[in-house]
């Protein structure tokens, strides 16, 4: 069976090719742009692919996973009520099906990958922004309308970086956009009191250029600012993964996105506070780890929607 995988990210998109044992066999990536430019690459590289059995996407809710229509994400700004499903099934004649991406990715590693084995799992994104995929009873579980698991929009702090259009959310703390805003909030706190900038920003002309990946370059190279942000993140990580053990008690809390990558920088940390915080006899069943497909999380997830696809009545 050959099968068409589209990842639709807030910074990049990719269009794979694989198999419905989430091997990929081939891919075009791309940065997301605006709506409709982004749409014509994504038509293109489905075009270049072949014929095809399924296509499946993944993509940052709110979605209308029944209609197939993204419905304005906030990391997609732009992208406002987009009959996706619909476009791609007329303009290819292959059948379509999407899915929020924590949904999907959830599905990736349950099957595949880290939570293999498990009956219930939940799969956090922590890239651009911040959601959950459930997987409950050994089946996923999305919700009356498709937007079960959207933990980013949890309230941690009173005030904080904001995320999904909220001051101190979970995602405004736990995001690449969110560990952004703490490092940009950081630099000025230096440079009004005129002391030095951390090294992934010297002085004021490098705030525009600070991102989560320098934050984290800084971090490893000792930079006790950078270090201080990780830290803040990883500790808010461990309080809504802790609200997550107390509410559904999983096997497995799984981290895709920026985590596998900054482990050794918040995994102590967030541990730390799930231990204070979250219910003992939950969380002394619950194994929190870094996803198993790292950076390749997106494509085996928008595979393993073609995968499930099954034919609409």
């Amino acid at each position: 069976m050959k099968l068409v995988g589209i990842d639709i990210g807030g910074t990049k998109c990719s269009v794979v090719t694989g198999d419905e044992t989430g091997r990929v066999t081939g891919k075009t990536k791309f940065e997301t742009r605006g709506c409709a430019e982004t749409l014509s690459l994504i038509f293109d590289a489905v075009s270049a692919a072949g014929t095809a059995d399924a296509v499946g996407i993944s993509c940052g809710g709110p979605l209308d996973e029944k209609a197939g229509v993204i419905l304005s994400p906030p990391n997609l700004p732009g992208w406002d009520n987009v009959p996706i499903r619909d476009m791609i099934e007329e303009r290819f004649g292959i059948k379509c099906a999407i899915k929020n991406d924590a949904d999907a990715c959830a599905v990736a590693e349950w099957k595949y990958g880290a939570g293999k084995g498990t009956d219930n799992m939940v799969f956090l994104t922590f890239g651009t922004g911040m959601g959950a995929g459930l997987i409950i009873n050994g089946a996923p579980y999305s919700g009356t309308n498709g937007n079960a698991g959207e933990a980013g929009h949890i309230r941690l702090a009173a005030k904080g970086p904001v995320g999904y259009n909220k001051a101190g959310s979970f995602e405004g703390f736990c995001s690449g956009g969110g560990i952004k805003q703490l490092g940009v909030s950081a630099a000025k706190k230096l440079f009004a009191k005129g002391a030095p900038g951390p090294a992934f920003c010297e002085n004021e002309d490098g705030l525009p250029s600070v991102t989560a990946k320098s934050i984290a370059e800084a971090a490893y190279k000792g930079d006790k600012t950078a270090i201080n942000i990780y830290r803040k993140s990883a500790r808010c990580l461990g309080s809504g993964i802790s609200v997550i053990i107390d509410l559904l008690n999983p096997e497995a809390v799984v981290i895709g996105g920026i985590y596998p990558r900054c482990t050794d920088l918040m995994q102590k940390e967030m541990m730390k506070v799930i231990k204070k915080e979250a219910l003992s006899f939950s969380a002394s069943v619950c194994r929190v780890v870094p996803a198993y497909f790292g950076d390749d999380i997106g494509d085996v997830a928008a595979l393993s929607v073609a995968a499930c696809l099954a034919p609409r009545r």
